[in-house]
């Protein structure tokens, strides 16, 4: 499902002017209501439930996961270029970014990420406003129904939204990212943050970082495959990460494997690797 800003079709001002309203607890009246897959209704601003394939495996009786998607680089900003993604370069995993599959490849869904993108770049207050209110809903209902709430706050980016303190104020939820800032390994998350390093030999000095913050950290890899997931890698099991999306159930010292999609099959920078 897409969320209330995918359809959002106003000016960033206006756009900054309905985060405003929700600050102060007044529902615009162009608010979009979206239904998950259960058929229960819900209206949200940031994030979105339903909209991503293996997510929705994972989904059930004891889960349901959120996601926010964001532009990930190259976004215009007063003269300047922002990447949210600070690493695509470097990690060769541009190219091949998921920004631009399935529901991505619509105009509609790329203006809405760009929207909230400038939300982030132009009002951090508004911003962050807008995304606790929609983690509260996203709580509030799932706890009501017994189900553990789940978020991707890095759908398609790469904030430290550690350093936010977002995560502390709703320890019920389970928040979870893939990030290629491999200096996060060694940093203290908050205690219901779980991260798992993202893999590329596109840059082998990045690939050498990721390996030792493996080995040296136990957190885990991402590693994308071309074909089929091979048994082992650089020395560590393999299991099949496209089962679910919920990696903080991941036993510790394991390579995620996932095949690639879409345009990333035919990735030469060396972010998919030929096993």
């Amino acid at each position: 499902m897409l969320s209330h800003a995918d359809f959002l079709d106003v000016s960033l001002p206006d756009f900054v002017g309905v985060m405003s309203l929700y600050t102060r607890g007044i529902a615009p009246h162009n608010h979009t209501t979206t239904t998950n897959q259960r058929g229960d209704a819900m209206s949200y601003n940031l994030i979105a439930i339903g909209n991503n394939a293996k997510t929705i495996k994972g989904d059930g009786a004891e889960f349901e996961t959120a996601i926010e998607y964001m532009k990930p680089f190259k976004t215009v900003f007063k003269g300047k270029v922002h990447n949210l993604c600070a690493m695509a370069e470097t990690a060769g995993c541009a190219a091949g970014c998921l920004n631009t599959a399935g529901r991505g490849q619509m105009s509609s869904v790329q203006r809405g990420r760009e929207r909230k993108t400038m939300l982030w770049l132009s009002d951090r207050i508004a911003y962050m406003d807008a995304l606790h209110i929609d983690l509260t809903k996203f709580r509030k209902r799932n706890l009501k129904r017994g189900v553990k709430p789940c978020v991707r706050l890095n759908g398609t980016s790469d904030i430290q939204y550690e350093k936010t303190g977002i995560m502390e104020q709703f320890p019920e939820i389970q928040f979870y990212d893939y990030t290629k800032i491999v200096k996060r390994a060694y940093t203290k998350m908050p205690d219901n943050y779980h991260l798992t390093l993202s893999y590329s030999e596109a840059n082998a000095d990045y690939a050498e970082q990721v390996l030792t913050a493996v080995r040296e950290t136990g957190i885990n890899a991402a590693v994308v495959f071309r074909d089929k997931l091979p048994k082992t890698f650089k020395g560590l099991p393999v299991i099949d990460g496209d089962k679910d999306d919920l990696r903080f159930l991941d036993p510790k010292g394991v390579i995620v494997g996932l095949k690639a999609k879409g345009s990333a099959k035919k990735d030469t920078s060396g972010f998919v690797i030929d096993a």
